[in-house]
């Protein structure tokens, strides 16, 4: 069962994610800051994070940048989860190591192929 680590600050949000992907057999952590993914990510080693971009303290952009510099989660896939939804967002995005860019709202759909797509 993969393990994905939810990184958002709206609990409305990480439920609704965590739903959609719980409801196919993953297996959900969640952290509400960029702090703390960081922290979880060292820790737990998941096989994927869901990263938002607005959050107080460290920033998605920012958390995934450290987590690509750091040996232990480099090869971590992350997908940003945001609202940011600008063309500049997606290519700064994806320019900090992340491997897709999802803007909310979503559909789950679009959530699951994602995640599978990352995963693979």
């Amino acid at each position: 069962m993969p393990v994905v680590l939810i990184v958002d600050d709206s609990p409305t949000e990480v439920h609704v994610i965590k739903l959609t992907l719980e409801g196919q057999g993953y297996e959900i952590l969640s952290a509400e800051s960029g702090e703390r993914g960081v922290q979880m990510a060292r820790e737990s080693k998941p096989d994927l994070i869901l990263m938002d971009v607005v959050m107080p303290g460290l920033n998605g952009f920012q958390a995934t940048r450290q987590l690509r510099k750091d040996p232990t989660t480099a090869e971590i896939p992350v997908i940003m989860v945001t609202t940011k939804n600008q063309k500049t967002d997606r290519i700064w995005g994806m320019r900090q190591g992340a491997v897709d860019y999802i803007v909310k709202p979503f559909s789950a759909e679009t959530l699951l192929e994602k995640t599978a797509a990352a995963l693979a």
